[in-house]
């Protein structure tokens, strides 16, 4: 089983034909809302993946609660752990451009409420036979206690580094897989993008974990105690990047509790990352393992 411990939020989604700078007021085109959320945009990518998955979140009582949960609940994730806050429902304010790169603000509200009681509540359930992914949109002390727990009930622990925050390369070393994409990896390690395989070298040395770092139309590296590799994305024309990243990590944990080896696993979910920029939006971009599947 894949156990997700993170954010659910509603995405309020705008298009633009390019992206503003500060203090710039650009012209839009359409706007919509969807279900997003790091959190809850893997947990949907590793149950449309083929994994059983279990989705750790919090969400507000109020009207965007039930929208925010919609397509996790049709597409089968379990929610019976989702706990209802006396806050407003996360919200997430998303720019897109007519290249299909965005620029993002978070508005935590019940994912703020997340702590290390939470993780108490909740994963005492996990077992060697587990997967857990974590990602940074909910405070960090809950993140922490969740990658404890999972280390010590010996489930494989994922975690992806988005967003990067002051002490992720603290936190980092706690779990067994760390996903980042080259920014967040230059920022973890202190080197620079141009030292990107000398710098993986180190940090899999300096703390004998695996670091899978995430290249957009480049596709992916990976650096392990036990070797090192890259995996090629499918050449597409982005529509919407912004549910790529999710994508990637939801199928990479869904593949690796599926029972394939690490370079499988990346290499089926560099293709459904690629897939996942094709159409508009984060969760509902998310593909198929039917049409994954058929282009690895």
């Amino acid at each position: 089983m894949i156990v997700v411990f993170g954010s659910t939020n509603l995405d309020q989604v705008g298009t633009v034909s390019r992206l503003p700078k500060p203090g710039e007021t650009v012209a839009g085109g359409t706007f919509s809302m969807a279900p997003g959320g790091k959190g809850a945009n893997q947990a949907l990518a590793a149950r449309r993946a083929g994994a059983e998955v279990l989705h750790v979140s919090a969400v507000g009582d109020d009207a965007f609660a039930d929208m925010a949960l919609a397509l996790l609940d049709k597409g089968g994730v379990d929610l019976s752990e989702m706990r209802k806050a006396q806050a407003a429902t996360g919200i997430a304010m998303i720019f897109v451009d007519a290249e299909g790169e965005n620029v993002i603000a978070i508005l935590p509200g019940a994912n703020g409420t997340m702590s290390p009681d939470d993780a108490e509540r909740t994963l005492g359930r996990l077992t060697a036979k587990d997967t857990m992914l974590v990602q940074q949109e909910i405070p960090q002390a809950a993140t922490r206690r969740a990658l404890e727990m999972a280390r010590a009930r010996g489930a494989r622990s994922v975690l992806n580094t988005a967003p990067f925050l002051d002490d992720t390369p603290d936190l980092a070393p706690l779990a067994d897989i760390v996903v980042a994409n080259e920014t967040e990896f230059a920022l973890l390690s202190g080197r620079p993008i141009d030292e990107l395989e000398a710098a993986m070298d180190a940090w899999v040395a300096e703390t004998g974990r695996t670091i899978v770092v995430t290249l957009g139309p480049d596709g992916a590296r990976a650096a392990s105690p036990q070797g090192k590799f890259a995996v090629p994305a499918h050449k597409v024309t982005p529509v919407d990047t912004v549910g790529a990243g999710d994508t990637f990590c939801g199928y990479l944990a869904a593949s690796l509790d599926g029972g394939m080896t690490l370079e499988q696993a990346m290499r089926r979910a560099a293709v459904a990352g690629s897939l996942a920029c094709l159409n508009p939006g984060a969760q509902p971009a998310i593909p198929m393992a039917k049409d994954v599947d058929a282009l690895v």
